[in-house]
C-alpha cells in the first residue's frame, strides 16, 4: 500500500482535509497545518511509512 493511501486509513477519523499537489521532480512533501512533517527534496528518498505516520501521532493523538 502506498504511503497517502495508508495515511489516509489510519488517519481518517481525524483528517479534516488530504490536499494532493501535483508537482514535477517527484517531489513528495507531507505537511500538518504550516508544519513540515516530511521532504523527499530534503532527504533524497521516498519515506518509509512509520517516517511520515510517527510524527503524525504524536501531533495528533
Amino acid at each position: 500500500m502506498r504511503t497517502a493511501e495508508q495515511l489516509l486509513e489510519e488517519f481518517e477519523r481525524v483528517i479534516d482535509r488530504l490536499i494532493f499537489i501535483p508537482s514535477s521532480g517527484g517531489r513528495f512533501e507531507v505537511m500538518l497545518d504550516d508544519r513540515l512533517i516530511y521532504s523527499k527534496a530534503e532527504t533524497g528518498r521516498h519515506p518509509d511509512y512509520e517516517e511520515v505516520a510517527a510524527p503524525l501521532r504524536e501531533i495528533l493523538t
